[in-house]
């Protein structure tokens, strides 16, 4: 059957083209600010703010998600999350926050700036709110969250200060996600959340098209649509597809199969389980994120699984290989991930042997690419026999792609179109679509992180405002300890080393009493640089000298800090023309 045979099977197109809408027309303006997630993949956060011509501004949040580290500049990073300045400032206009899905690039700032924000009410399904309290959990000094569920399969609308909120049920990669039909005072909005279109899915129900299209005839003045694969041509491949394919391995496996996948990738995860269960297999799961979300998605009734089929991973070595199936992290390579562990023989329990099948049911995320053969390499050599998505379709985004993206647009028909949750290309690839189907080039809102959008009551249009949406970082440290200039630092000590400088100076003569001390760390092996250490001190004297004014009998006056500065910039200069390096110079100055 082919995707217009299943559209006209799975849509039922309500009769009145017109519906009215409930919602009081008010004088205002709606800001649209999208403070991440755009020309990036994660960090979404987008902020709805009404600003009628006499009352107070309200505002409701989209998503409160976490980035990853991108470049190996960012050196020490744990996390990126968005800018929460803007929702700080006006945490009192905040009425609440409504969240998509489980994933952490939607859910993952929550404990980071919730209490920052006045700790405001959170909408959304019950895998979700799961998810979002279990990681709460790691985060004790965190306030309680006032969590509110709404149920796909129990469509209410949400009365929300001057906001209607109406939401449907999308296919993605997790349960339980939903997108949202926003209704405000000048017009509205419809935000797709993640989203991908799979008619013949085989543990979820197919995305509730009906309900999308009868939304829409409410009118969709804005509609923010996923862009992830919209460069992609052609309909996503189903996920019985998936499952076909996945039960050829199973099928063929005479030892034990090693899967590994995201970790927040239920949809797998549970497809895995089935075939288990099918082939006789037990099931370890292995990878701290992975067996927590595991535990909510079992304690929810979001995974379906025989009794017993889960066992340690000790337990997994008093049978057969033929009868063990592992499900684990690091499809990425990701250092410390499970596979990865297996792979360099740190794992605890698992080592490679003969007959093992390791399926990688994942796309390679740009950058990974030479890391992820690495792994594969060292596996096969190991003895593993390897399965990836470009050898067979074992693997399906949770993105729609180009063709996707076009029915949707075509079902909802809206006035405008703004591109979200995609880097730059893909942002433009969704543009392309647009204007082939006939929507102006002016309609299409092709938006930058921080800069606000203005809907009106008979237009929408970008300008030139902006809030802050630069990059907050999170190491082990915590929320903003860490900026570009210790960055800076990090990065320049992990090229070029460290030169420490310890001068001790007689406060009654102004002279060094012994001679400086220095030390090096990744810079020159000082054994075998006598000479230059030599010439060094020689420097330090001179420079205390020239900072140091002699006054006859009385004490000198020591310019402390002016030492420091001229030690850091003149030994660093120095040590540049010596030997084309500049390594991070920490001057010690002590008066005694």
């Amino acid at each position: 059957m082919d995707q217009q045979a299943l559209l006209e099977k799975t849509v039922k197109i309500p009769k009145s083209k017109k519906v009215e809408k409930k919602i009081i027309k008010q004088e205002g303006i709606l800001k649209i600010i999208p403070i991440g997630g755009l020309e990036e993949v994660g960090r979404n956060l987008t902020v709805l703010e009404w600003v009628p011509k006499n009352g107070k501004e309200q505002i409701i949040v989209i998503d409160v998600g976490l980035g990853y580290p991108e470049t190996e500049n960012m050196l020490g990073v744990d996390y990126i999350i968005p800018n929460p300045e803007y929702l700080i400032q006006n945490k009192d206009k905040i009425l609440a926050i409504l969240i998509t899905h489980g994933h952490y690039d939607h859910i993952g700032a929550i404990p980071y700036i919730i209490d920052k924000i006045g700790n405001p009410p959170i909408y959304t399904t019950p895998l979700t709110k799961g998810l979002i309290i279990k990681r709460q959990q790691d985060f004790p000094n965190s306030p309680k969250l006032e969590i509110h569920e709404i149920k796909k399969d129990e469509y209410k609308t949400l009365k929300i200060g001057p906001f209607l909120i109406d939401y449907f049920h999308v296919n993605h990669n997790i349960p339980d996600s939903v997108g949202f039909f926003i209704q405000t005072p000048v017009g509205n909005i419809m935000h797709t959340g993640d989203f991908k279109i799979d008619f013949t899915p085989f543990f979820d129900k197919p995305a509730d098209l009906s309900r999308v299209v009868k939304l829409a005839h409410k009118g969709i003045d804005l509609l923010m649509i996923d862009s992830t694969n919209a460069p992609e041509q052609g309909h996503i491949i189903s996920e019985r597809k998936i499952m076909e394919n996945l039960e050829e391995i199973f099928k063929k496996a005479r030892g034990r199969i090693i899967a590994s996948t995201f970790a927040s990738l239920l949809e797998r995860i549970q497809q895995l389980i089935y075939l288990a269960g099918l082939y006789g297999r037990k099931v370890v799961i292995d990878g701290h994120t992975m067996r927590i979300n595991v535990e909510v998605a079992k304690r929810l009734g979001y995974l379906k699984y025989e009794k017993g089929i889960f066992i340690r991973p000790e337990d997994s070595f008093k049978i057969p290989p033929h009868r063990v199936l592992i499900i684990c992290t690091g499809s990425q390579a990701e250092e410390g991930s499970a596979l990865m562990r297996i792979a360099n023989r740190e794992h605890k329990y698992f080592r490679i042997i003969n007959g093992d099948s390791v399926i990688f049911s994942s796309s390679v995320i740009p950058g990974n690419e030479r890391i992820i053969q690495n792994l594969k390499d060292t596996l096969t050599k190991q003895g593993a026999k390897i399965y990836h998505y470009q050898m067979m379709d074992i693997h399906a985004s949770g993105h729609a792609f180009a063709d996707d993206i076009r029915l949707f647009i075509n079902l909802t028909k809206p006035k405008y179109l703004m591109p979200v949750h995609g880097h730059y290309y893909m942002i433009k690839a969704v543009e392309e679509i647009g204007i082939d189907l006939g929507i102006d080039k002016e309609r299409i809102l092709i938006a930058t992180n921080g800069q606000v959008v203005k809907m009106y009551p008979d237009r929408i249009e970008l300008t030139n405002e902006k809030v802050p949406s630069n990059l907050v970082y999170v190491d082990g440290l915590g929320l903003g300890s860490v900026g570009d200039v210790v960055l800076r630092d990090r990065k320049a000590l992990a090229t070029e080393g460290m030169f420490v400088v310890i001068v001790t100076i007689d406060s009654q003569t102004g002279e060094i009493k012994t001679s400086p001390d220095i030390i090096s760390r990744g810079f020159v092996y000082l054994r075998e640089s006598k000479s230059l250490l030599n010439e060094v001190r020689e420097l330090i004297k001179n420079i205390v000298r020239k900072n140091t004014q002699y006054l006859g009998e009385e004490a000198p006056i020591i310019q402390e800090e002016q030492i420091k500065y001229s030690l850091k910039e003149e030994i660093s200069e120095f040590l540049y023309r010596k030997t084309g390096r500049r390594p991070v110079v920490l001057p010690v100055v002590i008066k005694v």
